[in-house]
This record gives C-alpha cells, sequence and structure tokens, in this order.
C-alpha cells in the first residue's frame, strides 16, 4: 500500500477528512518550503502539495502565478525542488508529499530519470494538470516503476465516459476541480458541487479530493461533507504572502481550516 493510499484509509479509520495544502516551493524565499511543510503538518495538513514553478502556469490564477514568478526569480529549479523534498524527509517529515507541476520539465529531465530521482527524494505522488489521460501513459508507467501514483484532475466539464477513462487509470487519489477555470481563492463554492462529487464517485472507489476554490474555513467544512479531502492553495498563498511571518501566517491560517474541517455538522 501506498503512504498515499495508507494515508486516507487512516484517515477513514477515525472518521477524518484530508487536509491538503499546497505551497509553491521557493516562496516567498527560496528556502521557505523547509520551514513552511514542518509548519503544515503540524497545523493540520495531512498530506503536502508541493508546487514546482514553471514559467507558463496556464491552470494557476493570478495568485499561484506571481508566486510561481518569485520562486523562479529565487532560483527555484525542478531538481532543487527534489532536493528540498530529501532535506524534508531527513528533517522527519512523515505526511505524504505530491509533486504539482508541468510537463515540460519532466520531458526535459527524461520520464525515467524524473520517476526515479523523485522516488528516491521521497516524493509519493505526481499531479500534472496539462498532461491528459491520454497521454500520460509513458509518465504513469515509469512512475509505477518506482512505486509513485500519478494523480489525475477531474472538471466539471468531464464527460462520463472520460471520467470512467481517468477512474480506470487513476490511483492515489482522483483530484476534483470544483469549478471550470483557473486555480484561485473564490467566494463561495459551486451550487452543483454535491452533484459533481456524486457523479465522480459512481466512477471510482479512490478518495475523492476537492481544490481550485478553496478559501475560507466554511467552504473546507462544506467540502469535508461532501468529499474525502479538501485542497488549499491560493487562499494559503495569499495568506504566506500578507503576513509579516509567513510561517506563522501559514499555520494559523490552516489550522483554521483544519478546525472547520474537524468540526461536526450543525
Amino acid at each position: 500500500m501506498s503512504r498515499i493510499a495508507a494515508t486516507f484509509a487512516q484517515l477513514q479509520a477515525r472518521g477524518r477528512k484530508a487536509l491538503i495544502p499546497y505551497i509553491t516551493l521557493g516562496f516567498p524565499r527560496r528556502e521557505s518550503g523547509l520551514e513552511l511543510v514542518p509548519a503544515l503538518v503540524q497545523a493540520g495538513a495531512d498530506l503536502v502539495e508541493v508546487g514546482v514553478p514553471f514559467s507558463d502556469p496556464l491552470a494557476d490564477g493570478a495568485t499561484i502565478q506571481a508566486a510561481a514568478q518569485q520562486a523562479l526569480t529565487n532560483g527555484m529549479t525542478p531538481q532543487l525542488a527534489l532536493e528540498q523534498v530529501r532535506t524534508l524527509r531527513e528533517q522527519g517529515v512523515t505526511v505524504p508529499l505530491i509533486w504539482m507541476g508541468y510537463f515540460n520539465p519532466i520531458l526535459q529531465m527524461g520520464l525515467e530519470t524524473f520517476a526515479q530521482q523523485a522516488a528516491q527524494a521521497g516524493l509519493d505522488g505526481v499531479i500534472v494538470p496539462d498532461l491528459p489521460v491520454e497521454e500520460a501513459g509513458p509518465l504513469q508507467a515509469a512512475l509505477g516503476r518506482h512505486g509513485l501514483d500519478l494523480i489525475f484532475l477531474v472538471a466539471p466539464t468531464t464527460d462520463d465516459r472520460r471520467l470512467a477513462a481517468i477512474a480506470q487509470r487513476a490511483s492515489g487519489f482522483l483530484y476534483l476541480v470544483s469549478v471550470t477555470g483557473v486555480t484561485g481563492a473564490r467566494d463561495r463554492l459551486p451550487p452543483d458541487l454535491p452533484d459533481l462529487v456524486a457523479r465522480v464517485r459512481r466512477h471510482t472507489r479512490l478518495p475523492v479530493v476537492v481544490g481550485f476554490g478553496i478559501s475560507r474555513p466554511e467552504h473546507a467544512h462544506t467540502v469535508g461533507r461532501l468529499a474525502d479531502g479538501v485542497v488549499v492553495g491560493s487562499a494559503l498563498l495569499r495568506a504566506i504572502a500578507q503576513a509579516q511571518d509567513p510561517i506563522t501566517g501559514a499555520r494559523t491560517f490552516l489550522r483554521s481550516l483544519r478546525q472547520a474541517l474537524d468540526s461536526p455538522s450543525p
């Protein structure tokens, strides 16, 4: 059983939902991730997405684009990202760590080389938002040889035929994009989210997590009643950017989501 699967099994046994923060490695400083990830785990993160900046982040909204640009300016590279993951493991971080990045840097590194180095660094899964399932076979095979999950995105516009194809190939969990469009904090959740989660569940026994647009504790509480986990990215990066102390800002914000996610329904 992979570390991702084991984590979700443990959460299910305890009646809890996964809180999955996303950070951009290299933001706000090049080494910030080495402090941010442990702080987020302390605040209640069950898994962590480590974002690797790319110059053309087509799935990301303004907040993550700005963080990525700052990270690139700070000198963050895919190789340095892998080194920081390795350091986090050496520091004692044990929660699943998931690479979130675009396909071009992986292709440039070489699929087998990337998969081998990712596993050696201590990654557990990979999300590639610009890699469609029809073209994912070679990367998925390389990752599978090294025990890593390739996690697919599902959008509101994904029809049942395509959803079935994605579910058949998926491992780890299914990442349900709650809205049509790019990442970014939003004021309210889409009203059809319950129906969307139910439709995805009909096609898979994997955990279903919801991301894109989660920005407030009440969002986390609502999504936690529907899905197996919540991903928060843009709102967390905004809290980090606005805080006098980024580490304290991240910890405080994530604790508010953890408390909401764990609170019983009225």
